[in-house]
């Protein structure tokens, strides 16, 4: 399984080229380079998102997972996962139609509700069994806050810790809020004792995730993802190394 080359970027989708680029630098940077992993996103469409995706930041996120998801996957498109009290779509985002993607699908979706992690968790975990993937998964989960049922999403996310599954959580909004508190829990989880490895990261992108620059937001998001690997690796939970 190839990565996407630089050619095939410029030719389906030229305004992400630079974010291809540099989603390639923090690849080399944290030694995955050559790494293959299936990437999804989950994106929160709960009320409180509502000005997220009207200033582009929604999309600017989907953007920059496409450019990371051209290094590690082959068939440049990303599951997307929308969710709020329940999930409110399962669709994909590709190289060839990014522009205004996000846009057109929350036109087709009803009323943002809550905010609840575990059915997004649920449906992101069936997908990837159900594609069959070999390699490992980097789930990029955005929010802006915690979730209703709080239990579940702990008891979801240790479930899942022995699958080939690395959950990286993306805060929107106020880094100073109590909203994010179970967050930086999930994120400390103990290993064994709760999980059997470390399967979660969490980072805040602020009250404006646009100005978060394309080199430190992807830094952000592939950081903790080769610690989790070695680990995973360690216990049999991602079989194959993945590489070339």
């Amino acid at each position: 399984m190839a990565a996407i080359s630089l050619t095939k970027v410029e030719e389906t989708a030229p305004a992400l080229v630079d974010l291809y680029k540099s989603a390639g630098v923090s690849l080399a940077k944290h030694g995955i380079g050559g790494l293959r992993a299936a990437v999804y996103l989950v994106v929160d469409y709960s009320g409180s998102m509502k000005p997220y995706y009207k200033d582009g930041s929604v999309q600017a996120l989907a953007d920059r997972v496409l450019g990371l998801s051209a290094h590690l996957d082959d068939d440049g498109s990303v599951p997307v996962v929308f969710f709020s009290t329940d999930v409110d779509a399962v669709t994909e985002i590709a190289l060839a139609d990014h522009r205004g993607r996000v846009e057109r699908i929350v036109a087709g979706l009803g009323h943002m509700g809550k905010t609840s992690y575990h059915l997004a968790m649920d449906t992101v975990i069936d997908h990837y069994l159900d594609s069959g993937a070999a390699e490992p998964a980097l789930v990029v989960f955005q929010t802006d806050g915690g979730p209703i049922n709080k239990l579940a999403a702990e008891r979801y996310l240790c479930k899942a810790a022995g699958l080939p599954l690395f959950w990286q959580f993306v805060g929107f909004g106020d880094p100073g809020s109590k909203q994010f508190d179970f967050l930086r829990k999930l994120d400390e989880l103990a290993v064994p004792g709760k999980r059997v490895v470390d399967n979660a990261g969490f980072f805040h992108a602020g009250q404006d995730p646009r100005q978060v620059p394309d080199a430190e937001l992807y830094d952000r998001l592939v950081g903790e993802f080769p610690k989790w690997l070695v680990a995973a690796r360690a216990q049999g939970i991602v079989k194959d190394p993945g590489s070339r």
